[in-house]
C-alpha cells in the first residue's frame, strides 16, 4: 500500500478543492520557500464505513456431508405486539400480568408491580382478549403459545387495586392517575402488609384453568393454540405479585403446583405440548425465591433439597411423578434469558463501541462452554448445552423453550446481529421454541434480523427447513447454514459484527456441490430492508463474497444435482 506524507494529503485536498471552486486557485501573497507554515480551518473528516486499503480475509465452512438436523419453525416467535410483515412464526401470550389473566371475565387483568398493582383492561375492549388473539394470530398465519396461570388468583375486574393509600397510608410513589393507588412501599422503604386478596381477585383453582383449556378447544379445533407455559417467572411472585403472594416460592411449592395444574390441564387436553417452569433467569435456574430472600440465609431451601440445584431437582421430581401415575406432565423444558451485562433491553440499552460490542458478545452465554459472562454472573453460562445436560441426567426427551429473551438496542445495528445470532444459534443447537420479547419495531434492525430468516427477498424467501453444519475461523463473524429435504437449494446468511471494517468471506461449499444459481441480498441498517446484490461468478469454489461492516449477507444458491 502507498502512503504519503501530510504535506502532500494537504496539498492533494487543496487541490481538490480549487478545482471545485470552493477556494481561489491562490491564497498565499508571496513564495515561502521553506518558511514554517501555519494552516488555519483545515480538518480530515472521516466518511463513515470508508476503508483504505484490502478487507479482511475470512475462511468460512459449509459442511453438507455432515449431520443435517431439523429446524423447529417455533424458534422464530414474539410475544405480544403486532407482527405486522416480521415474517414470525408463533407468539406467545405471556407476561407478568397474564399471571393475573381472567378468561372468564376475558379482559380483566392485574399489573402487579409493573404498574400499582392494579386491575385493568389492557385492550380497551369487551369480550374475550383470548379468543381475539387467537384469531389475530390465525390471521396472520401464526401458532399461539398461552400462558396459564398457576398463582391461585386472578384479577376480579378491571379497576381494583391493591394498596389504598386510605387505608394502608402513605407510600413510596402513587399513580399519576390516582392518588389512592400506591405502590405497596412505605415511606420508610418498608414493604407493606397486603390486604386480603379478594380485594383485587377471585381464586383460580386448577379447575378454573380446566374450563379455559377446554374452552380453547372448542373455539380452536385446527389447533392454532400449540402449546401451554405453566404461568409466568414463579420465582418472582413474592415481588411481582406480592399481593397476593407475599412468600417466596420454594422448591416445594414450585413442584406442588406443577403436579396439580399439570395434572389438570393434561386431562383437558390430551394433546397439549405442556411447558414450565418458565424460570426468569440465571439465579432461577440454581435457586427457589426462598433461597434468595435475604431474611431467611444462606440458600436454606437448596440445602434442605440435597443442595442440588432448582431445575434439575424439579426436572427429576416432575419425571418421578410422571412414571408413577402414568401421566406426563411437562414436554418442554422453559427458561427466559436476558443478558445481565448491562445491555439493556427492547428499545434501550447504550450504542456507545463498547456497549455494542458486549452486547452482541452476550449471545454467546447461549451456547459457548469458553464464554465467561461479562456481569455479575463471571462464569460460562453455556444455557443450551447446560440445559440439555439437566434434561438427559434428570427427565430424558424433554425439548427447550426459551420463553422469552431480548438483547436491547432494537434500533441499532449491534441490536439487531445480536437478534440474528441468537436466532441462528436456536437453530443450530436444536431449541424447540424460543419467543423473542415482545417484538421488534418495524424496519428496525431487529425486524430485519427476523426477515433474514423469513422473509430476506420481500417475496417470502427464507431460511430453510435443516440445519447444515457451517464454522467461521473469526471471532467477529458468525455463518449459518441450511438446505431443503433434497439438498438441492441451499440458505446461508452470514454476519459481519465488525463495525468498521469490510471482509472478504471465502466459503468453502466443496461438500454441497457446484452453485448453479445464486441470489445475494444485505442489510447493513436502512430502513428499506435488504438490498439485493448483483452475483458474481456462479460456479466458483470456494464463493468469494464481500461482507459490508455491521451486516447480514444471505446467499440463496440452486445446487447442480
Amino acid at each position: 500500500m502507498r502512503t504519503i506524507s501530510l504535506a502532500a494529503a494537504v496539498a492533494a485536498l487543496c487541490a481538490l478543492r480549487v478545482a471545485a471552486g470552493e477556494i481561489p486557485d491562490k491564497q498565499a501573497s508571496r513564495d515561502l520557500a521553506g518558511d514554517p507554515v501555519l494552516l488555519d480551518d483545515i480538518g480530515l473528516v472521516g466518511r463513515p464505513n470508508r476503508l483504505v486499503g484490502r478487507p479482511k480475509p475470512l475462511r468460512m465452512t459449509v459442511d453438507c456431508a455432515g449431520r443435517a438436523s431439523p429446524i423447529s419453525p417455533l424458534i422464530y416467535g414474539i410475544g405480544p405486539g403486532d407482527p405486522g410483515s416480521l415474517g414470525a412464526t408463533a407468539r406467545r401470550w405471556g407476561g407478568n400480568p397474564s399471571t393475573r389473566y381472567n378468561w372468564e371475565s376475558g379482559n380483566a387483568w392485574n399489573s402487579g408491580s409493573d404498574w400499582f398493582f392494579r386491575n385493568t383492561n389492557y385492550s380497551g375492549k369487551a369480550g374475550p382478549e383470548w379468543e381475539r388473539w387467537i384469531e389475530e394470530s390465525r390471521r396472520h398465519g401464526m401458532a399461539s403459545v398461552i400462558t396459564l396461570p398457576t398463582i391461585g388468583w386472578v384479577a376480579k375486574d378491571t379497576t381494583s387495586y391493591s394498596f389504598p393509600v386510605s387505608i394502608l397510608g402513605p407510600q413510596q410513589a402513587v399513580a399519576p392517575e390516582n392518588p389512592d393507588m400506591g405502590n405497596g412501599i412505605g415511606r420508610d422503604g418498608r414493604p407493606l402488609t397486603p390486604l386480603p386478596p379478594e380485594r383485587t381477585s377471585v381464586p383460580a383453582p386448577p379447575e378454573f384453568i380446566v374450563r379455559w383449556v377446554k374452552a380453547i378447544r372448542e373455539k380452536d379445533p385446527s389447533r392454532n393454540v400449540q402449546g401451554y407455559i405453566l404461568d409466568n417467572e414463579p420465582t418472582l411472585w413474592n415481588a411481582t405479585h406480592r399481593d397476593v403472594h407475599p412468600e417466596p416460592v420454594s422448591y416445594d411449592e414450585l413442584l406442588e403446583r406443577t403436579l396439580r395444574y399439570g395434572t389438570a390441564v393434561r386431562k383437558a387436553d390430551p394433546q397439549a405440548v405442556i411447558a414450565g417452569p418458565a424460570a426468569w433467569g440465571w439465579s432461577a435456574y440454581f435457586y427457589s425465591a426462598k433461597d434468595l430472600h435475604r431474611s431467611l440465609g444462606l440458600h436454606p431451601d437448596r440445602l434442605l433439597h440435597g443442595n442440588v440445584p432448582l431445575l434439575p431437582w424439579w426436572l427429576r421430581r416432575v419425571r418421578e411423578h410422571e412414571r408413577k401415575t402414568g401421566v406426563r406432565l411437562i414436554d418442554m423444558l422453559d427458561v427466559h434469558f436476558y443478558p445481565q451485562s448491562n445491555v439493556g433491553i427492547a428499545t434501550g440499552g447504550g450504542t456507545d463501541a463498547a456497549t455494542a460490542a458486549r452486547r452482541i458478545r452476550s449471545t454467546r452465554a447461549l451456547w459457548d462452554p469458553g464464554y465467561v459472562d461479562e456481569s455479575w454472573i463471571n462464569e460460562p453460562v453455556r444455557l443450551i448445552p447446560r440445559l440439555r445436560e439437566w434434561i438427559a441426567e434428570n427427565a430424558p426427551g424433554l425439548g427447550i423453550s426459551i420463553g422469552e429473551y431480548n438483547f436491547g438496542a432494537e434500533g441499532h445495528m449491534s441490536g439487531g446481529l445480536a437478534l440474528a445470532e441468537a436466532l441462528g444459534r436456536f437453530g443450530q443447537n436444536g431449541v424447540d421454541s424460543a419467543f423473542y420479547w415482545f417484538s421488534p419495531p418495524d424496519r428496525s434492525p431487529a425486524f430485519y434480523a427476523f426477515r433474514a430468516f423469513r422473509n430476506f427477498d420481500g417475496k417470502g424467501g427464507h431460511f430453510l427447513d435443516q440445519s447444515v453444519p457451517a464454522r467461521s475461523d473469526a471471532p467477529l463473524a458468525s455463518i449459518f447454514a441450511s438446505r431443503d429435504a433434497v439438498g438441492g437449494h441451499l440458505v446461508v446468511l452470514v454476519l459481519n459484527f465488525d463495525p468498521e471494517a469490510e471482509a472478504e468471506a471465502s466459503i468453502d461449499l466443496a461438500s454441497c456441490g457446484k452453485v448453479k444459481l445464486q441470489r445475494i441480498f444485505s442489510y447493513r441498517g436502512a430502513p428499506e430492508g435488504f438490498a439485493e446484490l448483483a452475483p458474481g461468478a456462479q460456479d466458483k469454489s470456494p464463493l468469494r463474497q464481500r461482507l459490508p461492516p455491521y451486516s447480514m449477507t444471505v446467499l440463496d444458491l440452486e445446487l447442480k444435482r
